[in-house]
């Protein structure tokens, strides 16, 4: 974990966020911004920069975040109706903050 960033503060409790999940390998909390009326990150414990950075001991982890995310949909009401899984990697592409991190992101039409 880095000091300076704010998903590492988050995981240590440092900082405030509404976390919905949080094991051992990743925490999944509601974004500051939401671009979506359903709007949460899923973020590696790991401080990883980017997808860039990833290493072959990370893909544990990457496939738990991932297969997660359909019952974090679930729980959230966005499963049937659906969702996006977003992942940027460089500034070039959006990301803001360096730390690897899953926007799961849905909820305009619910069904």
């Amino acid at each position: 974990m880095r000091n300076n960033c704010i998903f590492c503060s988050i995981i240590r409790g440092e900082s405030p966020a509404n976390i919905i999940y949080k094991d051992e390998d990743f925490v999944v909390f509601h974004t500051r911004k939401p671009s979506a009326p359903v709007h949460v990150l899923i973020v590696p414990v790991e401080h990883i920069e980017s997808v860039n950075e990833l290493k072959e001991h990370n893909v544990e982890v990457v496939s738990k975040m991932i297969l997660k995310s359909k019952e974090i949909a679930e729980d959230l009401g966005i499963k049937d109706s659906g969702y996006k899984l977003v992942i940027n990697v460089g500034s070039g592409a959006g990301q803001v903050i360096f730390h690897l991190h899953i926007h799961l992101i849905g909820g305009w039409n619910k069904s």
